[in-house]
C-alpha cells in the first residue's frame, strides 16, 4: 500500500502542469441528476450505476472522456450544448462502452481508479498534460511512453470508436432512449475532420470522426424504427442539470429571463434564486429557494442550495439549519455532508465538524475543500500535526511541491513516529524530493 501511495504521488507531481489546470464542479444536485440520467445506460452496459461517477469538468469547449472503469467525464460546455436528455444520455452511452468494451486496458493510468484526491488528480494532470504541447512529454515521461504512443495517450482509435459507437447504441436501444439523440451529438461536430487540429474541438481530437461515422450512427437509428417518447423522470433530471449549471455560468441577467423555459415550476424558482444570489440579493434569493422547497420539501438538493446561499451571505447559524436538513435528507451523500461540516466549522462547532467532515471525505477522497476543512478544524482543536499533514496532501495534489514539503516536514515532527498520519506525510515528503531531484 505504502509503495502504491508513493507512486501515485509521485506520479501526480511529475504531471503537476501550470500550462492548463483540469477543475472539477462538484455540486451535488447536478451530480444527482447525471446519476439519475446515466443508471439506464449504464445498466444496459453490465454496468453499477453506483459504482461508475458521472464528473464535471469546468471547460466551456464540447469533450467527454473516461480515465477508468469508474468514472466518466463530462465538459460543462457540452453538457450546456445538449438540448435533449437522449443526446446527453448518448454521450453517456459512448463512453460507458468505452469501459465496457475494456478500449482502457492500453493505458497504464488506467489500471487504477480514480477515486481518491491523489489518483484522481494523477489522472487529471495527465488529461491536462495531453492537451498542452509541452505537457505530452510530461505525460509520457511518467507513464512509460514514447513516440507515437504519446499521441494516442488519450486518443481511441477508429476501430475503438466504431465499437463504442455500436455498443452505446445497443445500450440505447436497451433502456428505451431515443437513437435519434446520438445523431444530433454527431451533428454538433460535423466538418470537424476537415478542421486543422489545433481548431478542432476537444473531442474531435480525442474521439476521430469521419462521415463514415456519422453514417452509421445514423442507420442505426433508423433501425430503431420509431421515435421514443423521452422519460419524464429523465426529462426533469436534464431540465434541472443544464438549469443549474448555467445559471451558475451564464450571467444573472440571462438566467432571469429564461428562468421557466424548462416549463418546472420548482427549477424556475432556483435558477431565480442562483440568479439573484449572485446579484447579492439575499431576500429575493432566499423568497425564490423557499418557494422551489415548497413544492419539493423533501428534496435535500434545494435545502443544499438553500444553505449554500445562506453560507455565501455570511447567515452562518441559518446555514447550518438548511444544511442540517439536507444532510438528514441525504445522510450518505458526501457533498452534502462535507458541506454541513464546512458550516458547523464556520458556526465554531469544531468538533462536530471533524465528525462530517471525516465521513465526507471517507466517502469521497477528491473533494479538495475537505482537507482544507479538516486541517483547519484540526488546527482549533489543538492538533497541529495533523492539521500538517492534511495541508501536504492538499498541497501537494495541487502541485504546490514546495509548500507541501514544508507541511510534511512539520508533520513529521508533529507526529507520532510511524502512525499513520506520519506516513502520509513521509508520502509527501518522498514525492516532493524526488520532483526536487528529477528538475536539478
Amino acid at each position: 500500500m505504502l509503495l502504491l501511495r508513493l507512486a501515485l504521488l509521485s506520479l501526480l507531481l511529475s504531471l503537476a502542469l501550470p500550462a492548463r489546470a483540469v477543475t472539477l464542479l462538484r455540486d451535488p444536485d447536478i451530480e444527482q441528476a447525471l446519476r439519475a440520467l446515466a443508471a439506464p445506460v449504464l445498466q444496459a452496459a453490465g454496468l453499477s450505476p453506483a459504482r461508475v461517477d458521472i464528473l464535471v469538468i469546468d471547460d466551456s469547449s464540447m469533450n467527454a472522456f473516461v480515465i477508468d472503469a469508474d468514472s466518466i467525464f463530462i465538459h460543462s460546455g457540452l453538457i450546456l450544448r445538449m438540448d435533449t436528455p437522449a443526446m446527453l444520455q448518448s454521450v453517456i452511452a459512448h463512453e460507458a462502452a468505452h469501459i465496457a468494451n475494456g478500449h482502457l486496458m492500453r493505458r497504464p493510468i488506467n489500471a487504477r481508479n480514480a477515486r481518491t484526491a491523489a489518483a484522481l488528480g494523477t489522472a487529471l494532470a495527465a488529461v491536462a498534460g495531453s492537451a498542452a504541447g509541452s505537457g505530452e512529454f510530461a505525460v509520457g515521461a511518467a507513464a512509460g511512453l514514447q513516440g507515437a504512443a504519446l499521441r494516442s495517450f488519450f486518443s481511441h482509435t477508429r476501430a475503438e470508436e466504431n465499437a463504442a459507437d455500436a455498443s452505446g447504441m445497443r445500450f440505447l436501444m436497451a433502456a428505451g432512449i431515443d437513437l435519434r439523440g446520438a445523431v444530433q451529438v454527431m451533428e454538433l461536430f460535423n466538418g470537424q475532420e476537415a478542421l486543422s487540429v489545433n481548431r478542432q474541438d476537444a473531442y474531435a481530437r480525442t474521439h476521430p470522426l469521419s462521415r463514415d461515422r456519422f453514417r452509421r450512427i445514423t442507420q442505426l437509428a433508423e433501425a430503431q424504427g420509431r421515435t421514443v417518447a423521452p422519460d419524464p423522470e429523465a426529462t426533469y433530471w436534464f431540465a434541472r442539470a443544464k438549469s443549474k449549471l448555467s445559471a451558475f455560468q451564464r450571467s444573472p441577467k440571462w438566467t432571469l429571463t429564461r428562468a421557466g423555459e424548462f416549463g418546472y415550476p420548482d427549477i424556475k424558482l432556483m435558477r431565480q434564486a442562483i440568479a439573484y444570489h449572485r446579484q447579492a440579493d439575499l431576500r429575493r434569493a432566499l423568497a425564490a429557494i423557499d418557494g422551489a422547497v415548497a413544492l419539493r420539501p423533501n428534496d435535500p438538493y434545494l435545502h443544499e442550495l438553500r444553505g449554500q446561499i445562506l453560507m455565501e451571505s455570511r447567515q452562518i447559524k441559518p446555514a447550518v439549519a438548511a444544511y442540517a436538513r439536507a444532510a438528514n435528507l441525504a445522510p450518505n451523500n458526501a457533498l452534502i455532508l462535507g458541506s454541513y461540516g464546512r458550516a458547523l466549522l464556520a458556526d465554531n462547532q469544531t468538533q462536530k465538524a471533524v465528525q462530517f467532515l471525516e465521513t465526507a471525505r471517507s466517502r469521497d477522497g477528491r473533494d479538495i475543500r475537505i482537507l482544507r476543512d479538516l486541517a483547519q478544524a484540526n488546527a482549533k482543536l489543538g492538533n497541529n500535526g495533523m492539521a500538517s499533514v492534511l495541508t501536504a496532501e492538499r498541497y501537494a495534489i495541487a502541485g504546490r511541491l514546495k509548500d507541501a514539503k514544508i507541511h510534511a516536514e512539520r508533520a513529521s515532527n508533529l507526529l507520532p513516529r510511524g502512525s499513520a498520519a506520519w506516513q502520509r506525510a513521509q508520502d509527501v515528503l518522498f514525492a516532493a524530493e524526488a520532483e526536487e531531484k528529477r528538475r536539478k
